[in-house]
């Protein structure tokens, strides 16, 4: 998959061009949706699909106080869409110049930078521009202009809920898996890269990675069976999210350390991607290493079968 960065580039994209736009923060079912919208539509012309998203998210420039946490850095958000058959993504910074530019003038860039652009794909409810003036009215007059046409993908539900990325946040913040799950339409992953630790595990039997994460909303604190993968290939495992209470953690920040099963190899600097299977209990602490030992035996056990 071709990773873009400006506007210009989208003049280099073989035509007719079909954009689908969002933030797309976690690629959810509804995310999806308008996504694979975007690739039929280019299908059924001949033409290229191209997804459109920002880089941060918008909320962090225009109201930082309010930003969520992220289900997925701008890393695992690439993963995630090119898994989905897209070849080409545009990643616009979003700076506060771009905030602050009228809707209109942002449509006639895209318009413009196509060679041509044929379709805009957007969530029915999705606005934009200064001011989020920007919506499918506004698409629909420029469309008539500039010649391309507007579909508002309407929103996927779930039993009775509409899927939406503050959704799937609470549920993965209060430990509802299977609820994330059937939203994001796979078990919730996290992306994050192996960093040095003090290899305590090492010397119980249990060596583990520490993960430097690159999402930021984490499931509750706890021991948890995972899949993870390292550079496409498939391991299972058991993952400790937690301050660590049974040994010395000065930060007293939240760690993510896996252990991999039938493992053996140097993998610092590595990335890892831990999907989140099934909750086999809190964190604990414990009154001697030779506790937590045993401790993590039956958590093995567990997780294996």
């Amino acid at each position: 998959m071709s990773v873009l960065h400006s506007l210009p580039e989208l003049s280099a994209i073989p035509g007719p061009v079909v954009l689908a736009i969002g933030v797309f923060d976690g690629v959810h079912l509804g995310h999806r949706a308008v996504i694979e919208r975007a690739l039929a539509d280019a299908r059924q012309v001949n033409g290229t699909a191209v997804v459109v998203t920002f880089d941060p998210h918008p909320i962090r420039i225009l109201r930082p106080e309010h930003a969520p946490r992220l289900l997925t850095s701008t890393g695992h958000k690439i993963r995630l869409i090119r898994d989905l058959g897209v070849e080409h993504l545009l990643i616009l910074p979003f700076t506060p110049e771009l905030a602050c530019t009228p809707p209109e003038d942002f449509i006639r860039s895209l318009a413009h930078a196509c060679r041509p652009l044929i379709e805009i794909c957007v969530g029915h409810q999705w606005s934009f521009g200064k001011g989020r003036a920007g919506n499918l009215d506004l698409l629909n007059r420029l469309g008539d202009e500039l010649g391309f046409d507007e579909v508002g993908v309407h929103a996927v539900q779930v039993g009775d809920q509409i899927v939406s990325s503050t959704l799937v946040r609470r549920a993965v913040e209060s430990g509802d898996l299977a609820t994330a799950a059937l939203f994001l339409g796979r078990p919730y992953p996290i992306l994050g890269t192996v960093t040095e630790g003090d290899r305590l595990g090492r010397t119980i039997g249990f060596p583990t990675a520490n993960l430097g994460a690159h999402n930021e909303q984490f499931p509750p604190n706890g021991v948890y069976a995972v899949d993870v993968d390292w550079c496409g290939k498939p391991f299972r495992g058991v993952a400790n999210i937690g301050v660590r209470p049974t040994i010395a953690n000065a930060s007293g920040q939240r760690i993510i350390e896996v252990h991999l099963f039938d493992f053996n190899a140097e993998i610092y600097g590595e990335n890892l991607e831990v999907t989140f299977r099934r909750f086999l209990r809190p964190e604990m602490k414990f009154a001697s290493l030779e506790a937590l030992r045993a401790q993590i035996v039956e958590d093995v056990t567990q997780a294996r079968a």
